[in-house]
């Protein structure tokens, strides 16, 4: 490599940096994207972190101050982020909305069961967290097959695959082909919210676009989206909450 050319080569961008606020540090990932024209703040409430995304062409020195002198902004807002909680016996989780208790059956061959507003769980103790979260996966998966199937015959579409994921950025996604992905933690809102979601995706095979026919579409398939909506903006977060 040339003198030239190493004197005018940027030296890589660090994954992340550190801000401190009132003796506190926080982790910031930094993002550089070829769209962007300024730099923005978001935070992950999965990975309780910042993410500081930058124009192309920007310097990282601007970067770093621009993210020093939004602290305050930054722990805020992680320190609204609910702490984790694990499916263990005595937490609360909502199935469909609304809370049930977890509650450990040792006596009981490994099975998960739902009884008098309590999620039961037989077997060993040191299985009682999987086997709560695959019992709401599979939860989530027969009721949002059954959302989607509805909505897909009401379209006249064709769905491929249905596939229930952790998607930390996004409730679902469908593609041109036909397949469509959920959140499994779409189970732990109220049904109102999960069908919306599932009109939302399955109006994506007309449309892949949010456009205003998008839109017109998935108030035809459901009328009801707009209290979904606003749920899932004051709510959604606290689905991340639980372990996934």
């Amino acid at each position: 490599m040339s003198i030239i050319r190493r004197l005018f080569q940027r030296e890589p961008d660090p994954e992340t940096i550190t801000v401190s606020h009132e003796g506190v540090a926080y982790t910031v990932a930094i993002r550089r994207l070829a769209q962007a024209r300024r730099f923005t703040l978001r935070v992950r409430s999965t990975s309780r972190d910042a993410v500081l995304s930058m124009p192309a062409r920007a310097r990282i020195a601007d970067a770093i101050g621009f993210a020093e002198r939004h602290g305050a902004w930054i722990a805020t807002r992680l320190n609204r982020i609910p702490e984790r909680l694990a499916f263990l016996p005595g937490a609360s989780v909502p199935l469909r909305g609304v809370p049930h208790t977890i509650s450990h059956r040792p006596d009981r061959r490994g099975t998960v069961w739902v009884e008098n507003g309590a999620i039961l769980v037989a077997g060993e103790a040191e299985f009682v967290s999987r086997r709560v979260r695959d019992f709401l996966k599979r939860e989530a998966r027969k009721d949002l097959e059954a959302a989607t199937r509805r909505y897909a015959e009401r379209l006249g579409v064709k769905v491929t695959r249905i596939g229930i994921r952790d998607q930390a950025s996004r409730w679902g996604s469908a593609s041109s082909t036909g397949a469509i992905n959920y959140s499994w933690r779409l189970i732990l809102a109220p049904p109102f919210v999960l069908d919306y979601l599932a009109a939302h995706e399955v109006a994506h095979l007309k449309e892949m676009n949010h456009s205003p026919r998008f839109w017109r579409i998935v108030k035809e398939l459901c009328p009801g989206m707009e209290p979904a909506k606003a749920w899932l903006r004051a709510h959604g977060a606290n689905l991340h909450r639980y372990e996934g």
